[in-house]
C-alpha cells in the first residue's frame, strides 16, 4: 500500500512538472480574436516567447495565425503535455476526456458554473473529474498559470498585457483567478521578482498544498506566497507548509474570511474563544507560515524575506535625510516591538567622522545625515557604519526627496554596501516615487510606500528567524478505558473523573444532597470550600447564583439551602446534587479547552475564571493527525500568553508550577487525541497553577460526548 501512494505521488510530481514547464501545448476551443478571452492564451503564448509547440483546437478554423489549428484532440500531431480547455462548463469535460485518453499529463479548465453555482455545478464538476481519470486538472474556474522562470504563460489573465515582468524567487498560489493577475500587475510596478504564480480556484484535484510542496523543492522560488480562501486537506496543507519551512523557504499568507463568526459556543468559553479565523491563525503559527495580516502585505513581506538576509534582533538603525520620514517610521516600529536605540560611542564616532557641520544628527536614532541624499559617498558610508556597528540587527533607510536628483547613484550606492553583511536593509520612500522603489528592490533593497509596510517585513523576517520545527508528532499514550462514557453532558464531577483518568490533577472534592453531607463534606476536605450545583445541563453555574466561595463547615448547609432556592427562582429548576471542593488559593487561573472545526481539533490555553471571554488572553495549537502535544509545544503554549509574566514569577510573586501545567497540557491533549470525534466539547476553567512544586488543580470542567 504505501508503494502504490508513493507511485501515486511520484505521479502527481511528474505531472505538476510538465503542467508547469510544458513542451507543448493544446489549448481547446482556440479563437482567432486575442481580444476574446478564447484568443487570449495563444496570444500570450507566442508574445512572452513559449518555445515548445502550441496547438490550437477548433473545428471551425483551419489556421490561428501562424499555427495550423485541428478539428479535435484526436487529429493533434503529438500528444501534447497540457491541454488549456476554453469551452463551456457543459462541454469542457468532453475536452478533458479526449485530452486524458491521448494521454495528457494535466488540463487547464477555466470555464465557470461549476461547484461555486450550486447543486448543478457540483454535478458537472463531478463529471469532469470522471473525465479526467488519471490525468490531473488545475481548476475548473481557473485563470491558469504563469510560469515566469521559463517564459511559459498558460493563461487568459488581462494582466499579460503587460510587455515585462521582473523575473525573480517568489512563487504564488492563489485560490483565486482574478487575485493572481493583480500580484502579477502589482509585482512588475513595483519591481518585485516572481517565479511561479498558480491559479487553483474550485481544486477539483490539484489544491494549494500540491503547489506549495511542488515550490518547495522549485530551485527557482525562494518564498511561497499563499492567497488562501479555505485549506480543504488541513493535514496535507500541514505536511506541505512545514516541508517548504524545512527546506528554507518561508512561507506567506494573505487569508480571508477573518470577519466570519466563526464557530459557536454550545456550552463552553472555548468554543466563544477560538472561532474558525483562530483556528487559521494556531494552523499557520504551527507549520512556520508567516499570516499577512492586509493584502499588501502580501507583496511587501515575501519581497523582504526573498533577500534572504537574516534578521537576529530586533534593534533597527533608521538612516534619514528627513527627520519627519524618520520619526514616523521609528514611530511604527515601536508600535511593532522593535527597538532603536541611539548608536553606541564608536558607531557615532565613524558616522561623525563622515560629515563635518552642524547638519548632521548623529547621537540618536533615527540617524540625520542631512546631505546623503545628494552625496552618494556618504549614504556608502553611513550604511557601511551602521551594518557594522553591533548595536543594529537591521538598517532602515529613508528616501528623501533629495534623492529624487540622481536616483541611479543613490540607489549603486546602497547597492555596493549589501555584501559587506547579511543584515536586513530595507528602504522607505518618503516621497511618491514609485519607480525609485522599484529600483531599488530590483537592487535587492525592498521599498516600501508605508512605514507599517517596513515594520510588517521587518517583522517577518524576525519571525522566520525565531520559528521551531515542531519535529514529528508525539507518539500517543497508552490508551486510557473509556468503554464506560455516556453520551452527552457530563456534570462535573464526571468531567473531572475523565480528566483524572488522563493524569489532569483535580481539586479534592465530594457529591452531596443535603445540607448535613455538606457540612460533614466540608469537615473532611478541612480549610474552607466551595459549594457548587451539580448539574449536566447548567454549565455557567456563577450566573444562576449557583456558585459560593469561602464557606466553612459551619456555614455551607445553610448556604446549600439558600443556594438551591436561588437557582430555583432563575431557573425554573431545584437542584438535587451540589458539590463541595476544597477551596484552591494561591494559583494562576488559567483555562484549558479543546476546539475542533473543519481543520481539525485545537488545543486553547488562557486567561482564565469568569474573565475568560472578557480579556480573551489565548493561544492554540492544532493536534497532530496522530497523539497529542508535545511537552515543547506546551510550553510554547504557555509563553505566549501575555498572562505568562504572572506564571514566572512576575514582581517578586512565586513562580508558578510550569512544569506541572505543561504536563496537565500534554495529559489533555492526549485525551482530546485518544476520544476524537466522541470529544465534542471539552473545558477545565479554571486550572490553578499553584506555585513551584505544588502542581496543578483543576477546579472545574464541562465534557460533551457524542
Amino acid at each position: 500500500m504505501n508503494d502504490m501512494n508513493d507511485m501515486n505521488a511520484m505521479s502527481a510530481v511528474s505531472a505538476i512538472s510538465r503542467l508547469l514547464r510544458p513542451r507543448s501545448v493544446a489549448v481547446i476551443g482556440a479563437s482567432g480574436d486575442p481580444t476574446k478571452t478564447a484568443g487570449r492564451p495563444i496570444a500570450y503564448l507566442v508574445k512572452h516567447g513559449f518555445s515548445g509547440d502550441i496547438y490550437p483546437v477548433n473545428p471551425k478554423a483551419d489556421r490561428i495565425g501562424e499555427l495550423a489549428c485541428y478539428a479535435d484532440v484526436a487529429s493533434l500531431p503529438a500528444v501534447p503535455d497540457v491541454g488549456i480547455v476554453l469551452l463551456g462548463a457543459e462541454r469542457a469535460h468532453l475536452a478533458v476526456r479526449d485530452l486524458a485518453a491521448r494521454g495528457t499529463a494535466a488540463a487547464i479548465v477555466l470555464a465557470s458554473g461549476y461547484t461555486e453555482t450550486g447543486e448543478e455545478g457540483a454535478r458537472r464538476q463531478r463529471q469532469l473529474m470522471e473525465a479526467a481519470g488519471s490525468m490531473r486538472i488545475l481548476g475548473p474556474n481557473t485563470i491558469g498559470l504563469v510560469n515566469l522562470t521559463d517564459n511559459i504563460v498558460l493563461s487568459a489573465t488581462g494582466a499579460l498585457e503587460m510587455a515585462h515582468f521582473p523575473v525573480g524567487g517568489i512563487g504564488v498560489v492563489s485560490q483565486s483567478g482574478g487575485i493572481l493577475g493583480s500580484l502579477l500587475s502589482r509585482a512588475a510596478v513595483r519591481g518585485i521578482g516572481l517565479s511561479k504564480l498558480i491559479s487553483t480556484s474550485n481544486e477539483v484535484d490539484l489544491e494549494l498544498a500540491d503547489f506549495i510542496d511542488h515550490l518547495a523543492e522549485d530551485e527557482a522560488t525562494k518564498v511561497i506566497a499563499l492567497y488562501v480562501e479555505t485549506v480543504r486537506n488541513p493535514q496535507k496543507f500541514r505536511a506541505a507548509a512545514l516541508k517548504a519551512a524545512r527546506a528554507g523557504k518561508p512561507v506567506v499568507a494573505f487569508k480571508i474570511g477573518r470577519s466570519e463568526a466563526g464557530a459557536q459556543a454550545a456550552v463552553s468559553h472555548t468554543g466563544a474563544l477560538a472561532g474558525a479565523d483562530r483556528m487559521y491563525d494556531a494552523l499557520f503559527r504551527q507549520v512556520g507560515v508567516i499570516r499577512a495580516q492586509t493584502f499588501n502585505d502580501l507583496l511587501d513581506i515575501p519581497a523582504a524575506l526573498a533577500t534572504g538576509r537574516k534578521l537576529r534582533g530586533n534593534r533597527v538603525a533608521i538612516l534619514t535625510s528627513t527627520g519627519g520620514a524618520g520619526t514616523l517610521v521609528s514611530d511604527d516600529l515601536g508600535l511593532s516591538g522593535f527597538d532603536t536605540p541611539a548608536p553606541d560611542a564608536a558607531t557615532a564616532q565613524a558616522l561623525r567622522a563622515l560629515q563635518t557641520g552642524d547638519h548632521a544628527v548623529l547621537d540618536r536614532n533615527p540617524i540625520d545625515v542631512t546631505l546623503a541624499g545628494l552625496r552618494p559617498d556618504l549614504l556608502r558610508g553611513a550604511i557601511d557604519v551602521l551594518l557594522k556597528s553591533p548595536s543594529y540587527d537591521a538598517l532602515a533607510i529613508i528616501i528623501g526627496s533629495s534623492s529624487l536628483a540622481m536616483p541611479e547613484l543613490m540607489a549603486g550606492a546602497i547597492q555596493d554596501c549589501l555584501p559587506t553583511s547579511d543584515k536586513p536593509v530595507i528602504a522607505y520612500l518618503s516621497p511618491h516615487a514609485p519607480e525609485i522603489g522599484a529600483l531599488l528592490t530590483q537592487r535587492g533593497v525592498p521599498a516600501f510606500a508605508a512605514a507599517e509596510s517596513c515594520s510588517a517585513a521587518l517583522g517577518a523576517m524576525l519571525r522566520v528567524g525565531q520559528w521551531k520545527d515542531p519535529g514529528e508528532p508525539t507518539a500517543a499514550a497508552h490508551p486510557v478505558a473509556v468503554g464506560d462514557l455516556p453520551s452527552g453532558s457530563l456534570d462535573e464531577a464526571q468531567a473531572k473523573q475523565l480528566f483524572s483518568r488522563f493524569g489532569v490533577s483535580c481539586a479534592r472534592e465530594l457529591v452531596v444532597t443535603a445540607p448535613e453531607e455538606a457540612e460533614a463534606a466540608a469537615r473532611e476536605l478541612g480549610g474552607r470550600v466551595v459549594l457548587k450545583i451539580l448539574s449536566a445541563h447548567i454549565t455557567h453555574k456563577s450566573d444562576v447564583g449557583g456558585v459560593a466561595v469561602n464557606l466553612t463547615p459551619e456555614t455551607v448547609g445553610a448556604r446549600l439551602l439558600a443556594m438551591a432556592s436561588e437557582v430555583e427562582a432563575r431557573t425554573g429548576t431545584r437542584p438535587q446534587r451540589f458539590l463541595v471542593q476544597e477551596m484552591v488559593a494561591g494559583g494562576t487561573e488559567l483555562i484549558l479547552g479543546m476546539h475542533r472545526d473543519a481543520l481539525g481539533t485545537a488545543i486553547l490555553l488562557g486567561m482564565g475564571g469568569i474573565t475568560a471571554e472578557l480579556f480573551k488572553d489565548t493561544t492554540m495549537r492544532l493536534l497532530p493527525a496522530q497523539g497529542g502535544l508535545g511537552r515543547d509545544e506546551a510550553l510554547g503554549m504557555a509563553r505566549e500568553l501575555k498572562t505568562w509574566p504572572l506564571l514566572d514569577g512576575f514582581r517578586g510573586r512565586p513562580k508558578a508550577d510550569v512544569a506541572a501545567l505543561v504536563t496537565a497540557i500534554v495529559a489533555f491533549s492526549g485525551m482530546a487525541a485518544q476520544l476524537g470525534d466522541r470529544l465534542v466539547e471539552a473545558e477545565i476553567n479554571p486550572v490553578f497553577v499553584l506555585p513551584q512544586g505544588q502542581g496543578v488543580r483543576a477546579a472545574d470542567g464541562v465534557v460533551v460526548l457524542a
